[in-house]
């Protein structure tokens, strides 16, 4: 697997020691021995920060029915449901190579998205929140002939070339984050689409060029003005 973390940018997610203190019942070892399993397991992925890592370990170990609540009632943030402003265009890599994947931040510093070069040079991004309950998702270029991404909170794996859901809870899709490559080799992200919405609707949802809109036939665009 080879991923990248583009943007040197300050450490947002340093902080204190995810700890609750000492001094926990004998019987609960092989809990806390679970805890660091699981952080050494997402720490090994760049696609995951520390503070992400943190997080999942405390969703794991009591969170799972306020996040299935939270996430059911429309309560957490949702990539690409920014409304319908006009999303920034971002430079997001000087380059990626077939069989590697860059993870970035878009459209906002909060929003978590991942780009793949698949083997035959497709290039696709996805948001790299899991549609189940928010933990990160990776791309693990060592499973199947294209790679997959997987989320490892409950064993959720996503289509790389589609975002659709292959196996697992996640009940949608991955959003998308759709991508652009100039002649130089540098990729940039332009928009982002809601889980399950097609390229169109995502793109006349964001896009308000009258132009713009005509060529890519948006509702209640005429093509005579």
């Amino acid at each position: 697997m080879s991923v990248t973390e583009q943007g040197p940018g300050p450490d947002r997610g340093a902080g204190p020691d995810d700890g609750d203190g000492g001094g926990r019942p004998g019987g609960e070892q092989g809990h806390d021995a679970a805890q660091e399993a699981m952080r050494e397991r997402i720490a090994a992925h760049s696609l995951t920060t520390r503070r992400d890592c943190l997080r999942l370990v405390a969703t794991v170990s009591g969170g799972l029915a306020v996040g299935g609540v939270a996430v059911a009632a429309g309560v957490l943030h949702r990539h690409g449901d920014s409304g319908g402003e006009q999303p920034p265009r971002v430079r997001i890599a000087d380059r990626i190579e077939p069989g590697q994947s860059v993870a970035f931040r878009y459209p906002e510093e909060d929003d978590r998205a991942v780009a793949v070069r698949l083997g035959d040079g497709t290039l696709v991004g996805y948001s790299s929140v899991c549609t189940h309950l928010a933990c990160g998702v990776m791309w693990r270029a060592d499973r199947g002939d294209e790679g997959e991404l997987y989320c490892p909170c409950h064993e959720g794996v996503f289509d790389a070339r589609t975002g659709e859901v292959t196996a697992g809870p996640p009940p949608r899709p991955l959003p998308r984050v759709y991508l652009t490559e100039e002649q130089d080799g540098s990729v940039w992200a332009f928009a982002t689409a809601r889980s399950g919405e097609n390229v169109t609707d995502a793109l006349c949802r964001q896009f308000h060029q009258p132009e713009l809109r005509r060529q890519l036939g948006c509702p209640g665009e005429g093509e005579d003005g």
